[in-house]
Order: structure tokens, then sequence, then C-alpha cells
């Protein structure tokens, strides 16, 4: 049996999850969801099992089941890291204001609210 991971090497690990996760993007806005504001926790635990919380854009996403599977790969790949738990919250729900960058920088253009195509 391994020994636990130290507090300062489970906030390390912590960290290059975190960088791992800039893997995965968002197929409909295509971005990473690290900068997008969809991770909203990260932590490692003694058993050196990844804990993410996560939401997406929106409840009824199509592309929940990807991101989560994807969220979870890019955790189990980080050297150090023996298993990944994700879960999905949507509380906060998620704004534009969660993404990261300088204002504007990353957020998708609007429609007007009565946007007619002709």
């Amino acid at each position: 049996m391994t020994a636990a991971p130290e507090q300062t090497d489970r906030t390390t690990l912590a960290d290059s999850v975190r960088d791992s996760l800039r893997a995965v993007i968002d197929p409909e806005l295509g971005e990473n969801v690290v900068d997008l504001g969809l991770i909203y926790f990260v932590a490692v635990d003694d058993r050196s099992t990844a804990h993410v919380v996560m939401t997406t854009t929106t409840r009824g996403c199509p592309a929940v089941g990807y991101l989560k599977d994807g969220v979870e790969r890019a955790a189990c790949a980080v050297p150090g890291v023996a298993a990944a738990e994700v879960a999905v919250t949507y509380e906060p729900p998620w704004s534009p204001d969660r993404m990261s960058g300088p204002p504007g920088q990353w957020r998708p253009p609007a429609k007007p609210r009565f946007w007619r195509p002709w």
C-alpha cells in the first residue's frame, strides 16, 4: 500500500488536475471548461482521488455526459491521481461572468432579445 500524499502534495496535485482540465473543450463554445468557469471545485484526497465539482452552461445541456467523461479522463491522466470523482451541480447557476480573462475576451456574441433572421 502506498503512503497517503501530504497536504502540500495534494494541493500540487489539485493544481495539476485543474491544468489538465484545460484540455477538455466545450463542443458548443469551443473553449476549455476551466476558462469558461464550468469548474467550481478541485481537490485531491489522501487516497489520491481527485474530486471535481462542475456545471454546464444550462441544465438541459446535451453535452453534460461528454464533458463529465472528459473531465474524469483528464483528471485521471495526471500522474499521482489514482481515480477521479466528478459531480455536476447547477447551484450556483453558471453565467458568463464566471469566464476567466479580460472582460469580453471569451464571451460568445449575444443575439438581440427579439432576434429574427429576416
